[in-house]
């Protein structure tokens, strides 16, 4: 694991959030109506930005008992490393329990039909390991949208 693809930043505010990176020179892959985004991509140099409401990112953690954002809980962000296979996403997700971080949500199918899984580093960062199937990447192992 050797790589980050997705910074997910928690939004209070999508839309506007979205008009403020744009404002600031981002472009973005909407998905969603631009009126009603469900999540925004940037593409930037290197990796990517995304933009998703801040109570769903807390909801896609763990539905029955979202982490609170606090000082001292769930920071409004998380980190994404997107593999290549439902079974590296094993595999990880192993890897990490084995070196004694906390897995908060065991790798599952997802409701956009992915594979994934989330854990919490020494530090309380959130880390999303998901796999898509559609997913493509290029030689430098960006994801490509």
């Amino acid at each position: 694991m050797n790589r980050i693809n997705l910074i997910t930043l928690g939004v209070k505010d999508i839309r506007k959030s979205l008009q403020f990176y744009r404002d600031i020179g981002f472009e973005a892959s909407v998905t969603g109506d631009e009126e009603q985004p469900v999540i925004v991509f940037f593409n930037n140099e290197g990796s990517k930005l995304e933009l998703f409401p801040l109570e769903e990112l807390a909801k896609d953690i763990n539905k029955e008992n979202p982490p609170v954002l606090s000082k001292d809980g769930f920071p409004g962000f998380t980190l994404a490393y997107n593999a290549k296979s439902a079974k590296e996403v094993d595999d990880i997700i192993q890897l990490v329990k084995k070196v004694g971080a906390e897995v908060v949500k065991e790798p599952q199918k997802l409701s956009w039909g992915g594979y994934g899984g989330y854990f919490i580093d020494p530090d309380g960062y959130y880390w999303e390991v998901a796999y898509g199937s559609l997913w493509e990447f290029d030689d430098s192992n960006m994801l490509i949208m």
